[in-house]
């Protein structure tokens, strides 16, 4: 069982940053695909980044791609978002999660483990 754990959320103005962390536990970390969704008050839940287990390969959605870059460190058992530019429109509850398949995964269903999530909050 893996638990995931996020941190780094707050409060933000339009054009700030923010950089998310997510540690894991109970698994070995360099086995999974991790990755990032977010919801917003609302909406569905939305894929935002992933990367492979290697860290050498990551994919993002339009809507955040050139802003936000997903980083790993496997010696840390973490991954990391960081987000830049932001906009009002990014204000949501960012959750991280972990798949054991391969490649990058863009639906929920396709992670196996989620953590609680982190708020961010974008003001304008």
């Amino acid at each position: 069982q893996v638990q995931l754990v996020e941190s780094g959320g707050g409060l933000v103005q339009a054009g700030g940053s923010l950089r998310l962390s997510c540690a894991a536990s109970g698994g070995t970390f360099s086995r999974y695909t991790m990755g990032w969704f977010r919801q917003a008050p609302g909406k569905e839940r939305e894929f935002v980044a992933a990367i492979i287990r290697s860290g050498g390969n990551a994919r993002y959605a339009d809507s955040v791609k050139d802003r936000f870059a997903i980083s790993r460190d496997n010696a840390k058992n973490t991954v990391y978002l960081r987000m830049n530019s932001l906009k009002p429109e990014d204000t949501a509850v960012y959750y991280c999660v972990a798949s054991q398949r391969w490649g990058t995964p863009v639906t929920i269903g396709e992670y196996d483990y989620r953590g609680q999530g982190t708020q961010v909050t974008v003001s304008s």
